[in-house]
């Protein structure tokens, strides 16, 4: 058998070539690991040039190897030695020459290991100059990131053959490990020195002050939600949560539809209530402010409907929104499509409609819903940090708003943060918790139900970089939409 093939057979006898044959018990192909006896990549040369170059010009060249290369880079042990030791003489600000690296490995009695005085001889003479830094520094990177390919495969390989049980959990880890080795070289190749960083910082410090009310995250096109938020950051968990029919979800998509069309931002949403079909009939009413019902019945005027719908099927079209209706999805199929989404087509928010109905594929949480939640919960913010953009996650609330009683119509059922249904880890993991509610849902009189008809607010229970409140809003049921509303004498907020 090739040593460039794996064995497609099982054991072959020693001499006979490996390819694909039937077990005689069993009467199906196997396969085994059997990768043979293959180095790994790597490039000596490359290696002992990116240390050269450190050596003959070390201001210049050890900054630069250091920010794209580290220690584990190196193939051989001796020059992930040597490269740590030159590193760490640069960085306490001491002499970088052949001399103070000898005298530091001999006092680490670490000559020997590296290959003695030759081998720091040799070193400085390897490379004429360190012009070439940057191409030695790249093969070496390239050929690290191809090691570590390997050996995460090859791990993985041997779990698909001992862990045959937890089969969803196994694809989430193979997923993890492959992205993870190029988010690695990335976040290294992206290193700056912390003069570089104070600088960006000064910048953002400097745009805040030229504008004090500017909006630092995304745009939500609701004034007073972004005043007390500055708006949808990077690596945040958003929780809006409502009891049924209170318009969660039509909240959420006029977020999206504005994060979409008016700030030109990619979306992903992930419906795990409604259909796309629902989802976009829903944008396009909203948008062209047409009445769902007349959209339903058939019922449009062609002078007034007809061009609303059409501009705002043509503005909905061009928008980068991503809808994903697969039903009953797990909280591992849904980090692994958000991956996707985000490498495919750059997405810079996420949308789940509702948290309570993923799914936890995980032994423990089979048997205890509360574990589910709780796990399901810390899988959304684990996507929200990993990706580094906001996810708002709709959630349902317990009934007990809905035995509150208030001395008006627009304080009774106020919902309250405990009562976020079935996991108090909700209310841990999010950094932000919303609790949309309309007082007419509430009024018990019909001359009450008038006064409060169109009043909604999304009360900021908690925020953890920022102030909580309450946010007063209007919704127009017959559009499916949101907009702001003026605070008006007497509200109690």
């Amino acid at each position: 058998m090739s040593d460039s093939s794996f064995a497609l057979q099982d054991a072959p006898p020693k001499g006979k070539k490996g390819g694909w044959k039937k077990d005689d018990k069993n009467k199906k192909p196997s396969l085994p690991l059997d990768f043979g006896a293959r180095s790994l990549p790597s490039s000596v040369d490359a290696e002992k040039g990116v240390l050269g170059s450190m050596l003959q010009a070390p201001e210049e060249a050890i900054g630069e190897a250091v920010i794209k290369l580290s220690g584990e880079a190196f193939y051989v042990p001796a020059h992930r030695t040597i490269f740590e030791i030159l590193s760490e003489l640069h960085d306490k600000g001491q002499p970088v020459d052949p001399i103070s690296l000898q005298q530091t490995l001999v006092d680490r009695k670490l000559l020997d290991q590296v290959g003695g005085a030759s081998m720091v001889a040799e070193l400085f003479t390897f490379v004429p100059t360190s012009a070439n830094l940057g191409f030695y520094t790249d093969i070496v990177g390239d050929k690290s990131t191809l090691r570590r390919v390997i050996l995460s495969c090859t791990e993985c390989i041997t779990r698909a053959y001992d862990d045959q049980e937890d089969v969803a959990g196994l694809l989430d880890e193979v997923e993890a490990k492959i992205l993870k080795v190029r988010e690695d070289g990335d976040q290294k190749a992206s290193m700056g020195t912390m003069k570089e960083h104070v600088m960006e910082a000064l910048d953002e410090i400097e745009k805040l002050v030229e504008n004090p009310n500017g909006v630092t995250g995304l745009p939500t096109g609701f004034k007073d939600y972004d005043e007390m938020t500055n708006g949808l950051h990077g690596g945040e968990m958003v929780v809006i949560a409502a009891r049924p029919s209170m318009g969660k979800t039509s909240f959420a998509m006029n977020i999206v539809e504005h994060v979409a069309i008016e700030a030109g931002r990619p979306c992903a949403v992930f419906s795990l209530e409604m259909s796309t079909a629902s989802l976009v009939q829903r944008l396009l009413c909203s948008r062209a402010e047409i009445e769902m019902g007349k959209l339903r019945g058939g019922f449009l005027s062609q002078k007034r409907d007809f061009p609303r719908l059409a501009r705002a099927a043509e503005e909905l079209s061009k928008s980068n929104i991503f809808i994903d209706d697969t039903p009953g999805l797990s909280i591992l199929e849904m980090r692994a499509k958000a991956r996707r989404f985000k490498k495919m087509y750059g997405i810079e928010m996420i949308m789940i409609d509702y948290l309570q109905l993923l799914k936890s594929t995980s032994k423990k949480a089979s048997d205890n819903r509360q574990v589910e939640i709780a796990e399901i919960s810390a899988g959304v913010k684990s996507i929200a940090k990993e990706l580094n953009i906001p996810v708002i996650v709709l959630a349902q609330l317990n009934r007990n708003p809905e035995a509150r009683t208030g001395k008006t119509s627009a304080t009774a059922g106020r919902p309250r943060i405990s009562d976020l249904r079935e996991s108090g880890s909700i209310e841990q993991d999010a950094d932000l918790v919303g609790l949309l509610t309309r007082s007419a849902y509430y009024a018990e009189t019909e001359e009450d139900k008038e006064e409060e008809q169109g009043k909604a607010e999304l009360i900021i229970a908690k925020q953890r970089n920022g102030p909580t409140g309450d946010i007063p809003l209007t919704f127009i049921n017959k559009y499916m939409r949101f907009l702001d509303r003026a605070k008006e004498e007497g509200d109690d907020f």
